[in-house]
């Protein structure tokens, strides 16, 4: 084997520049190098993009969330909440109830997602980054506040300065009462607009966070609840809080974390990722092609040296490794070139933001960028077999040649 490498070294390092064959491995070398650069880059930038959705979804979703299998809302007993209050790693836990309402505002009418939260909501809570209008609280001594998306505010023209203007909310009731007296079909109930919050789409057009109080009595489910959203104590590992509850709760609950609790979407990213990645490496192994027949023209070219090797004790599986180690030798050099193209091109796009996103509207100006070393790995070893597989070829007829033809 070392024989076999000092001579593929010597044909991929030494070879004349006027030879037409390495000007061809110096192009399938770039090639490899450019494919592979693209290749990180795209990934990268994927994982940059996901960081970002995570972190939008993070200031609204909690670390964890205790929800039913089946069925919408359960009892809040002791027995329930001490196994999680009393956990390691527990640094919160927030009651839920939410349910859809309708709102109401100076004769507009929107229907909004009700999110009633304890009052220990607020919390180090990591909404109030998001907080564009407004003081974040939730109730003083004298009254509830509604904390507003602002999709909901613009689209009923809500103004929190306006003392003479409060939401009405609306809610059905379940039981069936006579039509005569409609006002006996549904709850109502009035609060203040204390905040507005800018986080996403989807919540800032649907989401009113209000008191756990006002939230059960308008709905009439005073000692129900829909969920227990947890936040666990910096240091310590989501999975394995989430694991332990998971075996100390009864078995019809269920416990969610960040990525569970937006399914759709993050399989939506990761299936985006898998096919870029899919798309990219058959463009690496369009370039690895060209490595194919560079080789099958060395080995024409080096007829009369496969013959003198033999004449001199070297066997087929010799000649063989010989050109299986030139074609890795020319894969791997692309490969790492490539690599550090990537790595040093990212490097710039995270420091000054070189690529913008050309959006005056958009949450960041530049492309995000995340670097994870387990990219590069899979591509390496991606990149190192697509080109030992084109290699192979080229290595048999190799080992076909006619010494008494050449000799």
């Amino acid at each position: 084997m070392h024989t076999s490498f000092f001579i593929a070294k010597r044909y991929f390092s030494t070879s004349s520049k006027k030879n037409l064959i390495y000007r061809m491995g110096l192009i399938a070398c770039l090639s490899v190098a450019l494919s592979t650069m693209a290749l990180l880059l795209v990934l990268s930038v994927y994982n940059g993009l996901e960081e970002v959705v995570k972190k939008l979804f993070d200031a609204f979703d909690p670390d964890m969330k205790v929800e039913l299998k089946q069925g919408k809302y359960f009892a809040v007993t002791p027995e329930l909440t001490h196994p999680i209050k009393d956990m390691p790693g527990v640094a919160k836990v927030v009651e839920v109830i939410e349910e859809n309402a309708l709102l109401i505002y100076k004769g507009r009418q929107l229907v909004i997602k009700l999110k009633g939260v304890s009052d220990n909501f607020i919390e180090d809570s990591r909404l109030a980054s998001h907080i564009i209008q407004g003081k974040l609280e939730l109730k003083n001594e004298h009254q509830n506040f509604a904390l507003l998306g602002a999709g909901i505010q613009y689209a009923l023209s809500i103004r929190l300065n306006n003392f003479f203007e409060n939401l009405q909310v609306f809610y059905p009731r379940s039981n069936k009462l006579s039509v005569i007296a409609p006002q006996n079909l549904y709850r109502t109930a009035w609060i203040k607009p204390g905040a507005v919050f800018s986080i996403e789409k989807y919540f800032d057009e649907n989401y009113v966070i209000v008191p756990l109080n006002f939230a059960t009595h308008l709905l009439g489910e005073v000692d129900k609840r829909t969920a227990l959203e947890i936040q666990v104590t910096q240091g310590f590992s989501i999975k394995k809080v989430q694991k332990a509850l998971q075996a100390s709760l009864p078995k019809q609950f269920q416990i969610l974390n960040r990525d569970e609790q937006q399914p759709t979407l993050m399989r939506t990213i990761r299936i985006e990722r898998i096919l870029v990645f899919i798309t990219f490496a058959l463009i690496v192994a369009v370039a690895s092609l060209n490595i194919f027949f560079i080789l099958s023209m060395l080995v024409l070219a080096k007829r009369t040296d496969m013959a003198i090797l033999y004449t001199l004790g070297a066997n087929p599986k010799m000649i063989k490794n010989i050109f299986l180690l030139e074609g890795l030798l020319i894969g791997i050099t692309g490969t790492l070139i490539g690599m550090a193209l990537a790595w040093f091109l990212s490097w710039l796009q995270q420091k000054f933001g070189i690529i913008s996103l050309g959006m005056q509207t958009s949450l960041i100006e530049a492309y995000p960028i995340k670097r994870q070393v387990s990219d590069f790995i899979y591509v390496g070893v991606s990149v190192s077999l697509t080109t030992l597989l084109a290699s192979y070829r080229p290595a048999l007829l190799a080992m076909q040649i006619n010494i008494r033809e050449l000799l």
